[in-house]
């Protein structure tokens, strides 16, 4: 299964050892999941990795080799009506490359678009997490 990561779990997991965002990390290799971020979103953690402790730079240097990182996707053949032009590539490029959009943004993903966009599921990582551990695909959730 393929999960784009949103700039905000990315910072999530590096900014913190516990929590959904880093379990993602942890998990993955067992499940079969590609993790995947785009150049624009690593733009982003690059820019905002200063906002966290010291810790969080090296932790995401540890994770970033985790990530399948797939080409920018900036516009649709498709009617689209979302209003955020920062997180249009995230959304554009997630649609074009994942299953799922894992984000923490709720605010300009989950309130605008509901839990899904063209078929794309949007949803957090504890939310994933919780469907994935309920559908008996967690093979281990530690």
């Amino acid at each position: 299964m393929n999960l784009f990561l949103d700039t905000s779990v990315l910072l999530a997991a590096s900014g913190s050892a516990k929590g959904a965002a880093r379990a993602l990390f942890r998990l993955a290799p067992q499940q079969g999941w590609r993790l995947m971020a785009s150049p624009y979103a690593l733009g982003e953690v690059a820019a905002n990795l200063d906002l966290f402790p010291a810790t969080a730079t090296s932790d995401w240097v540890q994770l970033r080799p985790s990530l399948f990182v797939v080409d920018d996707v900036v516009s649709l053949d498709r009617v689209v009506m979302f209003p955020v032009p920062k997180d249009r590539p995230i959304l554009f490029t997630a649609l074009a490359w994942a299953d799922v959009l894992i984000t923490l943004d709720r605010g300009d993903f989950e309130k605008l678009l509901g839990d899904r966009f063209y078929g794309l599921e949007i949803m957090g990582p504890s939310v994933f997490l919780a469907r994935e551990r309920d559908a008996k695909r967690l093979e281990h959730f530690a």
